[in-house]
């Protein structure tokens, strides 16, 4: 007998460990025989008189096999079978189990911690187990620690090595294949630490209500970004990202056709473009690392208090910063106090305690942004420009309740308080009322020239998710603003609700409706309106179409824009399609 021979006989106590994992699949049924004969029903000789057969069986086996990945159902090694939380000592199966487990090592389980043996097995994915156990003991032997066979276990080893011929070549040709394929990617890739993120948005909208609908025709809008996104070790990221748009929000007119000057309603796709023609620029240049037990964001240039701190507003916030997904304003994505100031700077956040800890599962998170880092001029650069600090304490239970306070200081000559720093032209904002935005007095607004104006701002957010197809999150930010000339203090308040319905009617759907009151100020002198609450309704459904694609309608109803009853409701209609590649 040749010692390869040999070498293949000695696995026999691992095959016949696989023969019981074949029945395993069954362990609700006590029948051993039940799996292995249905594979039975396509065994090799038969099949061998219909080739045509064999080809597209062995084509959809494998594929399916080869698809529980794709679906996160890749599995990962086991060292004790009392890891498997399905598997009791009662199961018929249990005592193969462990020795397939204990003694061998060949037996993956799920990341959930399952085994789910009573699920079916197919022929292609038992062979994939008989191979990996085969691997195993091929290393048993080679550190010479194999234990001896009896003659039973050879005759079981030499029928399954015939049964099951057939597919194990076509997973050792498939191997063969994919490891020839992935060489030729390595030999082409563009970077082997760099990897491109791609969303691209397409919105068709247009708003209605009064001197609003008559100011305003149909648009079809886009808003493109392509994020680099890099890895020195493992653990970093480096955000280069390159944008694009032609996106402008609607005008919203008062009850005499005039332009209300505010930026209710505008749409999360209609910020950060630039000069809206679709000329490229980049908008993101950020890096994050941790260092020690703390996280380090540095951002030199396109910076967001929203992109390091947690905004506890989950399936309204887009997480990834595009604004493609979540809600579709601005206002409804996150709370205005991260709107404060952005540009170039640092942040830190640093836990401060462990899940059984006082602090619980408590983190402090502090940052530096300021919007004119890069100019040396007078009264520019990093520290004597426009700047916003934060710090944020954070408090969370698990993963079903997020708590959050937020204070920022801000100091801005640009005009507008939320501005997240470089939004283009002075007087620029992306969310609330003018009364609540312009930084200096009447006089000022008129002409254009804005007062130098220091802000403190606190702010609450908080997220609970009661089961998993029901979040609730909300927020309440207060704003105090002091300049530096007459008439031009004023405080600004805002809040909002949110319940989203994720999975609904399809995974990775998302229902969503929002409720709140946009930032606005009472009593300013010389800026209009009746001191009404600017209430703002939006509802939205997103439609996963696929993996890369997905459809969000939904409305925006603004009550009361301009903080004045008088003016016309504004309703905005969008229908807006994300790819992401």
């Amino acid at each position: 007998m040749s010692n390869l021979l040999w070498k293949s006989l000695v696995v026999s106590p691992a095959v016949l460990g696989a023969t019981l994992l074949v029945s395993a699949t069954a362990m609700a049924a006590p029948n051993p025989t039940t799996q292995v004969s249905a594979a039975k029903q396509l065994g090799v000789t038969e099949v061998a008189q219909q080739p045509e057969i064999l080809a597209q069986t062995t084509i959809d086996q494998v594929n399916r096999y080869s698809n529980e990945g794709n679906q996160g159902n890749s599995q990962s090694q086991v060292t004790s079978v009392s890891q498997f939380s399905d598997v009791q000592p009662t199961d018929w199966a249990f005592q193969a189990l462990q020795s397939l487990v204990e003694r061998y090592g060949c037996i993956a389980g799920y990341p959930n911690a399952t085994y789910r043996g009573n699920r079916a097995l197919t022929r292609y994915e038992f062979a994939a187990g008989l191979n990996a156990c085969l691997d195993r003991v091929n290393e048993l032997i080679a550190t010479a620690t194999a234990d001896l066979v009896t003659k039973q276990d050879l005759a079981t080893l030499q029928r399954l090595q015939e049964e099951f011929s057939a597919e194990l070549a076509t997973l050792r040709g498939r191997v063969d294949s994919l490891e020839a394929r992935t060489a030729e990617l390595e030999a082409n890739q563009f970077s082997t630490t760099t990897k491109l993120v791609g969303e691209a948005v397409f919105a068709v909208s247009d708003a209605f209500g009064g001197n609003t609908g008559d100011a305003n025709n149909t648009v079809f809008q886009d808003r493109v970004r392509l994020d680099l996104q890099t890895s020195f070790t493992g653990r970093d990221v480096l955000h280069t990202r390159l944008a694009a748009g032609n996106s402008n929000a609607f005008l919203l007119a008062d009850n005499a056709g005039g332009a209300i000057g505010t930026a209710e309603g505008t749409q999360t796709y209609q910020v950060g473009i630039g000069n809206g023609n679709n000329s490229v620029r980049i908008d993101r240049l950020t890096y994050e690392a941790p260092i020690g037990p703390a996280q380090v964001y540095l951002a030199a240039s396109g910076g967001r208090h929203s992109q390091y701190a947690a905004v506890n507003n989950p399936y309204f916030f887009d997480n990834t910063d595009d604004g493609g997904n979540g809600a579709l304003s601005t206002f409804a994505s996150e709370s205005p106090i991260y709107r404060i100031g952005g540009g170039a700077g640092i942040a830190l956040n640093l836990p401060l305690g462990k899940g059984g800890g006082i602090l619980g599962n408590s983190s402090i998170t502090a940052g530096y942004l300021a919007s004119q880092a890069n100019n040396p001029g007078l009264s520019q650069g990093l520290t004597n420009g426009d700047y916003a600090a934060l710090g944020q304490l954070n408090f969370s239970v698990g993963d079903r309740v997020a708590l959050a306070a937020t204070y920022v200081h801000g100091y801005s000559a640009s005009g507008a308080l939320f501005d997240s720093g470089t939004d283009g032209a002075t007087g620029a904002f992306d969310v609330g009322t003018g009364q609540a935005n312009f930084l200096g007095n009447a006089a000022g607004r008129a002409t254009g020239v804005a007062t130098r104006s220091n802000s403190n701002s606190y702010g609450v957010s908080a997220a609970f998710r009661p089961s998993d197809k029901l979040s609730v999150s909300g927020f309440v930010s207060y704003h105090d603003v002091t300049g530096a000339g007459a008439d031009d203090d004023y405080q600004a308040w805002s809040y909002g609700l949110g319940v989203a319905l994720p999975d609904f009617g399809k995974k990775g759907n998302v229902l969503g409706v929002f409720a709140g009151a946009e930032p606005y100020s009472f009593n300013r002198p010389g800026f209009g309106g009746n001191n009404d609450i600017p209430y703002h309704f939006e509802g939205f459904y997103k439609y996963r179409v696929s993996d890369n694609i997905s459809v969000t309608p939904g409305v925006i109803w603004l009550t009361s824009p301009g903080q004045n009853s008088d003016n016309d409701d504004a309703i905005i209609g969008t229908l807006r399609t994300t790819f992401t590649f």
